[in-house]
C-alpha cells in the first residue's frame, strides 16, 4: 500500500479537516494521501433536526462502514460528532491540536464583530430568535436570554450564515473552531465563556479513526497525534461514557490544559455540566488531573455529577427522546 485512503464527508469543513490530516501525514511519513469523499446520512438529511433524524452517528456511520470494509484506511471526523462507544474493531488513532473549543454568538452582518458578550446580548434585545438545534446550547443560553426563542437551523456553515443574513434568525450559536477554520472568524460577535456555555465534548478537535488491527496505519497516525489534545478528548469521552452516552443530551464537558508542578506532565482542568432542557436545574463540577490520568479524571467528574442529580436529568431526557422515536447514538 503506497497511498493512505482518507475517508471524509464532503462539506467544506470536513474537507478542510481531511486535507489538514493528509498534509501532516504526508509530511510525517513521506507517503501520499488520497481523499475519499463519502456522503453520510447526516448530509442527506441536512435540513432535519438531529433529534428527529437520529443523532450524531448520522455523521460517522458510513465512514466507519467504509473503514470496516477496508474501502478507506482512516476516517477523519469532528470529534464532537463521534458517539461515546465506537464500533468493534475501530479506535481513535490520533488527533490534531485543538482549536478554540468555545461556542460563539454570530449576529447578522450589520452587527459589529468582536463585541463583549454583554454588548452582543444588548444588541439582540430581550426576545431574539436564536438559531441552534443543540439541546446543550439551548439549555444553557435560556439562562442568559430567558425570553429568547430557539429554532433549528441545519446545513453547512455557509448555508447557516446565509439563512442568518436572510433574517431567518437574529443570531446563530456556532462553534468558534469551525468559523476560524473556514475563515469566518470576523463573523464572531462574541465568544461564550465556559461559565455561560460549556462546550460539547470533543468540540474543536479533529479525530482520526482507524482499524484497531491496522498496525501500520496506527503507527503512521500516531506520528501526527497531539498528546495533550488526545488526553483532553479521552477525559471528555470517558465522562460521557460513564454517564451513559447518547445523542442530543444537555451535557457539556471540556478539558483545558493547565500548567502543573511538573512541566513535563501537563494538567487538565475538566469542566462539566448537565442541565435540564429548560435551564431550571443544573449540576456542575470541575476537577483537575494529569494527562496521564485523563480517563480516571473523566470518570471522577462523571461520578460527582451523578452523585448530585445529573442522572435524573439525563434519564428524563433519554426517556423523552425515546418517546419521540429518537435513537441513541
Amino acid at each position: 500500500m503506497n497511498v493512505f485512503r482518507v475517508g471524509t464527508r464532503g462539506s467544506r469543513l470536513a474537507l478542510w479537516q481531511a486535507r489538514t490530516v493528509a498534509a501532516r501525514l504526508e509530511q510525517a511519513t513521506a507517503r501520499a494521501c488520497e481523499l475519499v469523499v463519502i456522503k453520510t446520512s447526516g448530509d442527506r438529511l441536512a435540513e432535519a433536526a438531529l433529534s428527529e433524524a437520529g443523532g450524531k452517528r448520522l455523521f460517522v456511520k458510513e465512514l466507519e462502514d467504509a473503514l470496516l470494509g477496508h474501502d478507506v484506511d482512516l476516517a477523519v471526523h469532528s470529534a464532537k460528532d463521534m458517539p461515546a462507544e465506537l464500533p468493534g474493531g475501530l479506535t481513535i488513532g490520533g488527533v490534531l491540536p485543538r482549536e478554540d473549543p468555545s461556542d460563539a454568538l454570530v449576529l447578522q452582518l450589520s452587527a459589529v464583530p468582536g463585541d463583549a458578550l454583554e454588548e452582543a446580548l444588548a444588541r439582540l434585545g430581550e426576545a431574539p430568535r436564536i438559531g441552534t438545534s443543540s439541546v446543550r446550547r439551548v439549555a444553557q443560553l435560556v439562562r442568559l436570554l430567558p425570553k429568547a426563542t430557539f429554532h433549528a437551523i441545519r446545513g453547512n456553515l455557509d448555508t447557516r450564515l446565509r439563512k442568518l443574513d436572510e433574517r431567518q434568525a437574529d443570531a446563530l450559536v456556532l462553534a468558534v473552531a469551525g468559523l476560524k477554520r473556514l475563515g469566518f472568524e470576523h463573523r464572531i460577535s462574541a465568544r461564550l465563556p465556559i461559565a455561560a456555555c460549556v462546550p460539547a465534548p470533543g468540540q474543536g478537535i479533529v479525530a482520526v479513526e482507524v482499524r484497531a488491527d491496522d498496525h501500520a496505519t496506527r503507527a503512521a497516525v500516531a506520528r501526527v497525534d497531539d498528546r495533550v489534545t488526545a488526553a483532553a478528548l479521552k477525559a471528555e469521552r470517558a465522562l460521557v461514557e460513564a454517564l451513559g452516552g447518547g445523542c442530543q443530551l444537555p451535557l457539556g464537558a471540556v478539558a483545558l490544559p493547565r500548567d502543573g508542578q511538573d512541566r513535563h506532565t501537563p494538567f487538565l482542568e475538566l469542566h462539566a455540566i448537565v442541565i435540564s432542557p429548560d435551564g431550571t436545574r443544573a449540576v456542575r463540577h470541575r476537577d483537575c488531573g494529569s494527562i496521564e490520568e485523563a480517563d480516571a479524571l473523566g470518570r471522577r467528574v462523571a461520578a460527582e455529577l451523578a452523585g448530585h442529580g445529573a442522572m435524573e436529568i439525563l434519564d428524563e431526557v433519554r426517556s423523552r427522546n425515546e418517546g419521540r422515536g429518537t435513537r441513541n447514538e
